[in-house]
């Protein structure tokens, strides 16, 4: 009988302790809401109507969508957003597996080195963009004065459609991998020490060792890392409009900077909300798609 009266005591505990710390959410929940939540779905409100700014909205469904859906400049803009985003993305993936892999090897300074790279980080994307413009802009840009120094020409990174895209990928990485790099880092420093040792005796390179041993212990997390970084170069605007506003022409127009054209130079606030709402579920596809691909849970493997 005593026992039975503790158990249901403690369930009475756990009961009242679950119910007080809903309590210590509700702030949490708040913010999100207020600063996630709300917006969205005003924005999905918004792309409902013909609504310019300084005009009555007028109710229209779902017709911003379908003439998003049949405009070619939209596609255009997913595509080079696609070519861009992927392409950045693995180059900061595989840059920055292949520099954790060495700071994991060194055995002094690696502190230093991953604190060191991870200043253009913390810098915010518009001075980045400042700072790679001056890098980048041609005549008296940093790269063309050094090649001048030799004789030599440099390409026109802002001015050609083609170089134009690789200078935004390029200013991207420079940004972004030392994200890579300080979380791939962390990630194997906690592979088992005895799978590395028993690796070394069976004689596996460090190509392999990489490949077969560490990267499978760490796939959780670069799943995770992954995601995070598509998810956030989706949203790329910053350095674009920095750099080349959407230019030459449309040749580095993405997703964001469309939308911000639809929203600020024609002040079609309804067909922007809508692209918005479109580019959410593009992106939101593209990561699952990607979970799907890189991380097979009913093999758990590659």
């Amino acid at each position: 009988m005593a026992a039975t009266t503790t158990a249901s005591d403690e369930k009475a505990n756990d009961a009242a302790l679950h119910n007080d710390s809903m309590w210590f959410l509700l702030p949490s929940a708040l913010i999100l809401g207020g600063v996630m939540v709300a917006p969205l779905l005003y924005a999905i409100y918004l792309s409902l109507f013909n609504y310019f700014i300084g005009q009555e909205k007028t109710f229209i469904w779902f017709a911003n969508y379908a003439n998003l859906l049949v405009d070619g400049r939209f596609w255009g803009s997913l595509a080079k957003t696609l070519y861009i985003v992927f392409t950045a993305v693995a180059l900061e993936f595989c840059t920055g597996l292949l520099i954790a892999y060495g700071l994991y090897n060194l055995t002094v300074g690696a502190r230093f080195f991953n604190v060191f790279m991870m200043l253009p980080n913390i810098i915010t994307p518009v001075v980045s963009g400042v700072f790679l413009r001056w890098v980048f802009v041609p005549d008296w840009g940093l790269i063309d004065v050094m090649l001048n120094t030799f004789g030599m020409n440099g390409p026109d990174f802002l001015s050609s459609p083609f170089w134009a895209r690789i200078t935004i990928i390029l200013a991207d990485m420079w940004q972004f991998t030392p994200f890579m790099v300080l979380v791939l880092f962390a990630g194997l420093n906690t592979v088992d020490r005895s799978q590395i040792e028993a690796a070394q005796i069976d004689g596996i390179g460090p190509f392999r060792m990489l490949t077969k041993i560490m990267v499978p212990n760490i796939r959780p997390l670069i799943v995770f890392v992954l995601a995070i970084r598509l998810m956030d170069s989706f949203r790329f605007f910053d350095q674009i409009f920095i750099l080349t506003a959407g230019g030459p022409g449309t040749a580095t127009e993405t997703l964001t900077m469309y939308t911000y054209a639809l929203g600020f130079n024609l002040l079609s606030i309804g067909a922007a909300s809508a692209l918005g709402v479109l580019t959410l579920l593009i992106e939101l596809a593209v990561v699952l798609l990607m979970i799907r691909l890189v991380y097979r849970k009913e093999k758990g493997a590659f």
